[in-house]
């Protein structure tokens, strides 16, 4: 049995729900499992956790400032533990875009970090435009009509592949 922490930092609220269904498979794989918002909880001592998982997500192309200045921070840390990483975004949601080595954003924040955890995935995320704000919408919608995602205004689309997170779940266990 270890005990697990899962950090997560989201907009609206989808990599909290991957990160509660990974803390959900970790207790019933006999983990004792901390889910913490990464928000609040930047000072938190990782000493007790013999794994840590930080899950975040990306609006428009980049990861929350305060998720890469923990990273980065704590990382002699991170680098003491088994650690986890993955992004949630909706870039993810194409073929050619949705592995650590192909996604971008990944690419990008392991470059800022200086570091690659030794368990790294990146997730399809969701889009809920009625939930956005007025702004949001519409840039959001325009980077689809670029990106040749969904565009009508009342769609919600998930295209997180939950097979996925649940093999990460896995792979986090035998870490």
């Amino acid at each position: 049995m270890s005990r697990i922490l899962i950090l997560y930092s989201t907009v609206d609220g989808h990599t909290r729900r991957i990160c509660e269904q990974l803390r959900d498979g970790a207790v019933r794989a006999g983990h004792e499992v901390t889910l913490l918002d990464l928000n609040d909880n930047t000072g938190i001592d990782l000493a007790p956790y013999d794994k840590i998982v930080v899950g975040a997500s990306i609006r428009y192309g980049k990861h929350r400032p305060n998720v890469i200045a923990f990273m980065r921070a704590r990382r002699p840390e991170l680098q003491a533990r088994r650690c986890a990483f993955f992004s949630v975004n909706v870039v993810a949601r194409k073929a050619n875009r949705n592995t650590p080595d192909t996604n971008t954003y990944v690419k990008k924040f392991v470059s800022l970090i200086g570091w690659r955890p030794a368990l790294l995935d990146v997730f399809a995320g969701k889009l809920d435009y009625p939930r956005y704000t007025f702004w949001d919408r519409h840039m959001i919608r325009f980077i689809m009509l670029v990106t040749h995602g969904p565009t009508d205004p009342t769609a919600v689309v998930e295209f997180t592949d939950w097979k996925r997170v649940e093999a990460f779940g896995h792979a986090l266990g035998d870490l």
